[in-house]
């Protein structure tokens, strides 16, 4: 299953430790994002269609409650890419 460069984008940096906190509205409903990196900086580049795709994909879950972040699955589906740190 290919996915799209911006998918691939936000699934290397969850691979990488990051993470996805869903802030929601009063009833309960995702109302924004915020993706942040491993060192906890706040990236750019996560949209409500890319996020549903990832879910939809199974490349992502949240548990407990807690924070979105890659699964099984999501690891399986990202390329590796060199990192230039």
């Amino acid at each position: 299953m290919d996915i799209s460069r911006n998918e691939q984008r936000v699934l290397h940096a969850l691979a990488q430790g990051g993470r996805i906190a869903v802030i929601r509205d009063q009833r309960g409903k995702i109302a924004e994002f915020e993706f942040f990196n491993r060192d906890g900086w706040l990236m750019s580049g996560l949209t409500p269609l890319i996020f549903n795709k990832l879910r939809a994909k199974k490349a992502i879950r949240s548990q407990g409650g807690g924070p979105y972040s890659i699964t099984r699955r999501g690891l399986e589906l990202v390329r590796s890419q060199v990192d230039n740190r």
